[in-house]
């Protein structure tokens, strides 16, 4: 057991201080709020989205603050230093072997990557989370929605805190390239992405083959082998398609359609389950369509939105749709990110580009890369004056001098849509 500490010595804070990475402040402020209780803390999201250095991040303030760093215990199952943590009996037999070898005094902390890769986990939270003998607070980490799903929820029922972990934000952006927030800096974003890794890549040649990789792995990890996938390339062909038609209303019966016209030989159930696999991997976001005037969703067409601008921009080209299409994609995540639940507005013969909730909040928001042309504008302000309510309406541009807001519609430029929510 001695070997495994050795091995695992570098990843953890025993003996010099690991890389943490630029601070996500958003994300770590939200971790501290919930310490000091028995509460288990979740965060989940697309692989590669800064989950880990979170951690790193969040362990640094601890011992900043007072706490051993003996006390502090990283595992993260990518490593292969970590392999030999199977299931959950072995991982707990690790932490009996950690207490131990450290001679562990007082309140512990321990802090799991990717957490879903060893069996059974759940027991051992579970049981550590209601062992009152145990002074413990347990940070976890996961790439897939199941995680928590269904029979493990229930079992976790009240003693758990989640939140999802999104690229990196136009504001983290910004500050991590220490540039002024403008249209310039915001149009380099767009045209981007925010996965964190993705910006310390130089040419757009190893930018491609690193998001390949990382959609490969996505896919085959998380997908092909937790669902026993065989159709692989189709799966990859789906992902595809909806990445070519981000921003479009699209069905599930389109798809098959499409792919029988390519000869391609699926069906309804295998689509429909191919899109759900990959929504569970945080890789792409189903939004659904909302009757605004009898308040409830609407099933069918749906509109699918990448979790980062770079697959796109680097793997299936940036402009087949135009700019105005990566620019609703990024007003999704960045609603999503800041809480709201997000659809399709529908009225009529008319369509919102979103209906965004949150608490008893709601926004009509249109998303036009530019309003300079009058028809557009009109025929953007239209859909939103055609609500009767009393709710904000938005109309998010591009456009680089601002409008003053007309007959209760507020115009937003896009790089300062974060600072209005």
């Amino acid at each position: 057991m001695k070997d495994y500490f050795n091995n695992i010595s570098k990843y953890n804070f025993w003996e010099e201080k690991p890389e943490i990475g630029f601070e996500r402040k958003e994300y770590t402020n939200w971790l501290k709020q919930f310490m000091n209780n028995r509460l288990i803390k979740v965060l989940v999201g697309q692989r590669r989205t800064g989950k880990s250095y979170i951690l790193r991040q969040l362990i640094n303030h601890l011992i900043e603050n007072g706490v051993s760093k003996e006390n502090t215990l990283y595992i993260n199952t990518e490593y292969t230093a970590f392999d030999f943590l199977k299931n959950y009996k072995a991982l707990d037999q690790f932490i009996k072997a950690y207490k131990k070898h450290f001679s562990i005094k007082g309140k512990y902390y321990i802090f799991v990557d990717e957490v879903q890769q060893i069996e059974e986990w759940e027991k051992l939270v579970n049981s550590y989370s209601q062992d009152f003998t145990e002074d413990v607070e347990i940070v976890i980490t996961g790439s897939n929605s199941s995680l928590l799903s269904g029979e493990l929820a229930t079992l976790l029922s009240g003693r758990y805190v989640k939140i999802q972990v999104y690229p990196f934000s136009f504001e983290e952006y910004i500050g991590y390239h220490k540039v002024k927030r403008q249209r310039s800096s915001f149009l380099k974003y767009l045209n981007t992405g925010g996965l964190p890794e993705l910006l310390n890549l130089d040419t757009e040649e190893t930018k491609r083959h690193y998001l390949g990789a990382l959609r490969d792995t996505i896919l085959l990890r998380d997908v092909i082998q937790r669902h026993q996938i065989k159709d692989s390339s189709l799966l990859t062909d789906v992902f595809k398609y909806l990445a070519n038609n981000i921003s479009t209303l699209t069905s599930i019966t389109n798809l098959v359609n499409y792919f029988s016209s390519k000869k391609r030989s699926t069906t309804y159930d295998t689509i429909a389950n191919y899109i759900s696999y990959m929504e569970h991997t945080y890789i792409i976001h189903k939004c659904e369509r909302f009757d605004v005037r009898g308040k409830e969703v609407i099933g069918g067409n749906a509109k699918y939105y990448l979790n980062d601008l770079s697959f796109k921009n680097f793997i299936y080209g940036s402009n087949q749709h135009g700019y105005g299409y990566l620019l609703e994609n990024l007003v999704y995540l960045i609603l999503s990110a800041h809480g709201y639940t997000v659809y399709v507005g529908h009225l009529r013969n008319k369509e919102i580009d979103f209906v965004a909730q949150k608490d008893d909040i709601t926004k009509y928001i249109q998303v036009a890369y530019s309003v300079e042309e009058e028809t557009t504008n009109e025929r953007e302000k239209s859909a939103l004056l055609s609500i009767r309510d009393n709710h904000e309406k938005w109309i998010i541009t591009m456009d680089e001098l601002p409008y003053s807001n007309r007959d209760g519609v507020k115009y937003i430029q896009a790089w300062e849509l974060e600072d209005r929510l």
